[in-house]
């Protein structure tokens, strides 16, 4: 065969479908831990890349910082931190083109800080999520990004990723309390608040409670401001906290009731979401609602009987026999989280009424 033949032969084998798709799983191969961005070779050869991208790493851009965090993505952060494989976060712009997945929190893009980059070119495939950690009522005017995002990243149970504040966790049962009821009680209840205001239904509650019973009132609103360190230990010394929520909203239920009461010691007292609510997502028998009681006068009745009843009030801390709570404050596990979901998400979907999809958590 002459050189000519030769090179024609070569030439063709260069051109052919087979090489093609050779060429782009050795390149995929040598870019081991590289985001992807090959989203126009994965349409062309789904068959070639469809067992290479199940398992293959999912980058996501974080395009701002939540509340201006500083936490570092060197690293796996998600394998490291919470045992996430292929799972890569970023937070460098110029990766915006290879980017599986881009997410957008909602505070500052409402505050007008930070805005979406839609002078860029999306890249085909590519997903962008809304996240928010804020009430319906605090998250601004959503009618803006009608048919723009395309994954929900909130509080809520139906988000495509759900981020709740806290959340209970089994653990090996025990014979008896992993840790005694705490007795260093000296106030009935108390209340930790700093945004105050006369029209929310938890300052009516408030005001009718303490009308009956002593609350005792901690926050910047009371003149008696608590740091970080005294916060856990003084409200330890209350049978009772009011872990009342300043919207009343589906799944809303924040650190008032997994840090504030449960990691204090004291029994919370609940006002938010509905009991169905709580009970979907908090351990058993471990809170007192307000809408359990016909009127607040027969809540503060009940709350003075638990109080002098030792054996009763204990029932309260019996769920730490089978339940753990956890904080879920860290911004990157929620990240990791799309991780996990990734694959199992709608590709085409598009949330064509943000803002109607945001009220609809209104209760």
């Amino acid at each position: 065969m002459g050189c000519n033949n030769i090179t024609k032969t070569v030439l063709i084998f260069m051109k052919s479908r087979f090489f093609l798709s050779f060429l782009c799983l050795l390149t995929l191969g040598l870019l081991v831990g590289w985001p992807r961005g090959f989203h126009t070779l994965t349409a062309r050869y789904p068959s070639t890349f469809r067992k290479w991208s199940s398992s293959r790493r999912v980058t996501i851009l974080m395009w701002h910082r939540p509340f201006g965090e500083s936490s570092s993505l060197q690293g796996d952060v998600c394998w490291d931190l919470h045992r996430i494989p292929n799972c890569k976060l970023v937070d460098q712009r110029s990766l915006f083109p290879f980017a599986d997945v881009v997410v957008f929190h909602n505070r500052e893009l409402s505050e007008g800080t930070e805005k979406l980059p839609l002078h860029l070119p999306r890249p085909r495939g590519q997903r962008w999520a809304w996240m928010t950690m804020e009430s319906p009522a605090h998250n601004g005017d959503l009618y803006q990004y009608a048919n723009i995002f395309n994954m929900t990243i909130t509080h809520r149970r139906d988000a495509d990723i759900s981020i709740p504040y806290g959340e209970r966790l089994p653990k090996k049962a025990e014979g008896h309390l992993p840790e005694d009821v705490p007795q260093n009680k000296s106030f009935l209840a108390c209340w930790v608040v700093s945004n105050y205001r006369a029209h929310h239904r938890r300052t009516q509650v408030y005001k009718e409670l303490s009308a009956r019973i002593p609350v005792k009132v901690y926050g910047q609103w009371a003149n008696t401001p608590l740091d970080a360190s005294a916060l856990l230990p003084t409200i330890s010394r209350c049978y009772f906290y009011l872990a009342f929520e300043n919207s009343v909203a589906k799944d809303y239920i924040t650190e008032k009731l997994w840090r504030n009461a449960y990691q204090s010691g004291a029994v919370p007292v609940v006002l938010g979401p509905p009991l169905e609510d709580y009970k979907a997502v908090a351990p058993p028998n471990s809170f007192i609602h307000v809408d359990e009681f016909a009127s607040v006068k027969d809540l503060a009745k009940y709350l003075q009987q638990l109080a002098e009843d030792k054996k009763r009030y204990s029932e309260y801390f019996a769920w730490k026999r089978q339940w753990k709570v956890k904080l879920s404050i860290d911004w990157r596990e929620s990240l990791c989280k799309i991780c996990l979901k990734y694959n199992s998400l709608p590709r085409k979907k598009v949330y064509s009424d943000l803002q109607a999809w945001n009220k609809a958590s209104n209760s």
